[in-house]
């Protein structure tokens, strides 16, 4: 997958034991989610139980990358580095192909016409962080 074209700095958390997996993957273009084997149900943000059913089988896996905007908001203003060199931004909720939603950033959606409930995003990586942007058609 290729980088989203805003840069910027990144901002992304300090891996810990647990989530390097999560961020070594974002680093080769891969977007993971977490998928229970006690009841099936993928989640995201990564944790080490299920937290549908709270049983500790869960397991990592490659998510599609494609996603629906559930709910975004423009920010215009924030004074925590590196967010405010990056102002405005949309900050968004997505849900993933795989069920779970998703809190990131919406990048390239003026190209389409603006944000819109239920548009179809794919995950792009900037800094090796995910974001979405609207599918682009070919």
């Amino acid at each position: 997958m290729e980088n989203a074209s805003r840069s910027g700095p990144a901002a992304a958390p300090e891996a810990d034991a647990f989530t390097r997996t999560y961020w070594e993957a974002a680093a080769r273009g891969r977007l993971l989610v977490r998928r229970c084997g006690g009841c099936g149900r993928a989640h995201h943000y990564p944790r080490e139980f299920c937290p549908h059913c709270w049983s500790e089988n869960v397991t990592w896996e490659t998510a599609s990358g494609r996603a629906t905007l559930y709910t975004w908001s423009v920010v215009h203003r924030n004074d925590l580095p590196p967010f405010a060199s990056r102002t405005p931004y949309t900050a968004a909720v997505v849900a993933l192909a795989e069920g779970p939603r998703m809190m990131t950033e919406l990048v390239d959606a003026e190209a389409a016409g603006g944000p819109r409930p239920g548009m179809e995003l794919e995950v792009t990586f900037r800094a090796d962080i995910p974001v979405f942007r609207p599918v682009r058609r070919v």
